[in-house]
C-alpha cells in the first residue's frame, strides 16, 4: 500500500510502498477513507524540539476515519464494513505512536474506535478525531461551558471555530478574539456575540472562562489580565513554549489556570452527534491523498482555508 512517511525533521514526507497491515488480537485494520492534516504534523516535520514518540520512519496522520476491513482475535463490537473513527486515546495512537492515517490502510486498537453515525461524512469524522474532540474537551470539560457562562475564545482557527460553536450550542455567551478580522463574520454566524482583535478588549464583559486556542504567550497573559475575579483560563494552544504571566494578579484575582490537551472517546462521540445533527458545521477543505505534502506546506505557511482533510480513493 502507499503511505506518506516521516523520516526526519526538516525533510519532506516520503511516499513509500509498504506491506498491508495485519490485524493482531485486540486490533482492527481500517481502509482509510479520510485523514485530517494538523498543525502538530507540521511541528513534527519542522521543529527539532517537537519530538515524535514513534520510532522513525513512521506514517503520520492522527485524524483518521475509515471502514473496518479486518478484525483481530478477541475484538467485540466491531465487524468488517463498520464505519468508524479512531479516538486519540491510549498508548498506541496512530500517527503519533505508530503508523497513522496518511496511508491506504491503518491498524488501530479496537478500544479506541468510535462508530460513526450513518449521516456523518468521512471528512467530518476524521476532523473530529483530534480537532473536534480536543476543542470539545477544552470548552466543555476544562472550560465547563453551559447556559449563562460567559466564555472567551482566543483564536478562531480550526479548533477555535469548533470550540466557539460548541460553546454556543451549550448555551454559553461567546466572545471571540481573533486578529484576522476577515473571520469575524463567520464567528458571528457561529453565534459569537462579540468579536475583537485582543481579548483584553473584553475586560468589561466579566468573562467567566477564557479558552486560549492560540497560545502565543501574550495571549495567555492577556487572558489572565481579562478574566473576571475567580475565573478560569484554559490553555489549549501552544504556539509558543513559554509565557510570562502576572502571578501576583493570578493570586489576587484567584484565577485558575488549567492546561488541556486532546480529548476522550466521550468527547469524540459528542462531537460526532453534533456534526451529524448539522448544528456543528466547521469549514473543511478536502484534498487528495497525493496532495498531503502540499497541504502540510499550506498549514506551515498559514494559507490553508479551513481544516484540511485528505479524502482517499476507494
Amino acid at each position: 500500500m502507499k503511505a506518506w512517511q516521516f523520516t526526519r525533521t526538516h525533510a519532506p514526507l516520503v511516499l513509500r510502498d509498504l506491506p498491508d497491515p495485519v490485524a493482531v488480537p485486540g486490533e482492527v485494520v481500517l481502509d482509510v477513507r479520510a485523514a485530517g492534516l494538523c498543525h502538530s504534523d507540521v511541528g513534527f516535520l519542522e521543529e527539532d524540539d517537537y519530538p515524535l514518540p514513534a520510532p522513525l520512519p513512521v506514517t503520520l496522520g492522527h485524524e483518521t476515519a475509515g471502514v473496518v476491513s479486518a478484525v483481530g482475535e478477541g475484538v467485540e463490537g466491531f465487524s468488517i464494513g463498520d464505519r468508524v473513527g479512531i479516538a486519540n486515546v491510549g498508548s498506541a495512537v496512530p500517527g503519533i505512536m505508530r503508523d497513522g492515517g496518511f496511508a491506504r490502510k491503518v491498524v488501530a486498537r479496537a478500544d479506541a474506535l468510535v462508530h460513526m453515525p450513518a449521516s456523518l461524512a468521512f471528512e467530518q469524522a476524521a476532523l473530529a478525531a483530534d480537532a473536534g474532540a480536543s476543542a470539545h474537551h477544552a470548552v466543555m470539560v476544562s472550560g465547563e461551558a453551559g447556559p449563562g457562562v460567559r466564555i472567551g475564545i482566543i483564536g478562531f482557527g480550526g479548533l477555535g471555530q469548533i470550540g466557539a460553536r460548541i460553546a454556543v450550542l451549550a448555551g454559553a455567551e461567546v466572545y471571540v478574539a481573533e486578529i484576522k478580522e476577515e473571520t469575524w463574520p463567520l464567528a458571528r454566524e457561529f453565534g459569537a456575540i462579540k468579536t475583537v482583535r485582543d481579548i483584553a478588549e473584553c475586560a468589561d464583559d466579566h468573562l467567566d472562562v477564557i479558552v486560549d486556542f492560540a497560545g502565543f504567550g501574550t495571549t495567555t497573559a492577556a487572558a489572565i489580565e481579562t478574566v473576571r475575579r475567580g475565573g478560569r483560563v484554559v490553555q489549549a494552544g501552544m504556539a509558543k513554549k513559554e509565557a510570562t504571566v502576572n502571578i501576583w494578579l493570578m493570586v489576587m484575582k484567584q484565577i485558575s489556570l488549567v492546561a488541556t490537551m486532546g480529548g476522550t472517546k466521550e468527547d469524540l462521540e459528542s462531537v460526532y452527534g453534533l456534526l451529524a445533527s448539522g448544528e456543528l458545521d466547521p469549514k473543511i477543505t478536502t484534498i487528495t491523498f497525493d496532495d498531503i505534502p502540499a497541504g502540510l506546506d499550506q498549514l506551515s505557511r498559514g494559507t490553508a482555508d479551513g481544516r484540511l482533510v485528505a479524502l482517499m480513493e476507494n
